[in-house]
């Protein structure tokens, strides 16, 4: 099936952040300069992390330092380019559009400031919860105010997006970028999305 068809009864849309619509490369070479670690390290341990399965935060204990006190801002270089574009898209088609992710407080007021609009922008840490909690993701449903069957959601994990997204009735997009979904979109479950994109330039083409 075309992807413009399988969008069809799609009424809302909700975006993943990080490696989704923000680069994390900075983020994450700015975090190992903090531990006094090379961003060589870090990466090169994250990535054992994901093929295990394991949690990412595993990884300051793993490499034996302290994890960095301080967050890092999103800035516009850290933005993919095709995220600002195809949320617009994305609302022009009258769909419902939110952005809701594993994200400290704060994360709606830099968005804005990037110019991103959505009907709704909530990080994990104002809800209390956090993916891949079933209680997130009926959390996102209710705040669409449409059924569970017509949201898609887009994501670049199968652990934390796709598969818990399913599992309460939304359709899913898997975006194959950013370090996990270059390792999951090897795993068998990769097949169970409905929608499989190398990016979202090919989501905004769909769109009608």
């Amino acid at each position: 099936m075309k992807l413009a068809g399988t969008l069809k009864g799609i009424r809302a849309i909700v975006f993943d952040v990080g490696e989704t619509l923000v680069d994390e490369n900075r983020m994450w070479s700015e975090h190992a300069n903090q531990a006094g670690i090379s961003p060589l390290a870090l990466f090169a341990k994250l990535g054992s992390l994901i093929e295990r399965g394991e949690d990412h935060r595993l990884i300051w204990s793993e490499l034996g330092v302290g994890a960095p006190e301080s967050g890092v801002q999103i800035e516009r270089s850290d933005l993919y380019p095709d995220a600002l574009a195809c949320l617009e898209k994305a609302r022009a088609s009258g769909r419902i559009v939110g952005i809701a992710g594993n994200q400290p407080a704060g994360l709606e007021a830099q968005l804005r400031v990037l110019g991103f609009t959505a009907d709704f922008i909530v990080a994990s840490r104002e809800w209390g919860v956090s993916k891949p909690s079933k209680e997130f993701f009926t959390r996102v449903i209710a705040a669409t105010g449409v059924s569970a069957s017509e949201i898609l959601y887009v994501g670049d994990r199968l652990d934390n997006d796709i598969l818990p997204a399913k599992s309460v009735g939304m359709r899913t997009a898997f975006l194959v970028r950013g370090p996990w979904a270059h390792i999951q979109a090897r795993w068998a479950a990769a097949e169970s999305s409905d929608l499989r994109l190398d990016s979202l330039g090919q989501l905004k083409n769909a769109l009608t």
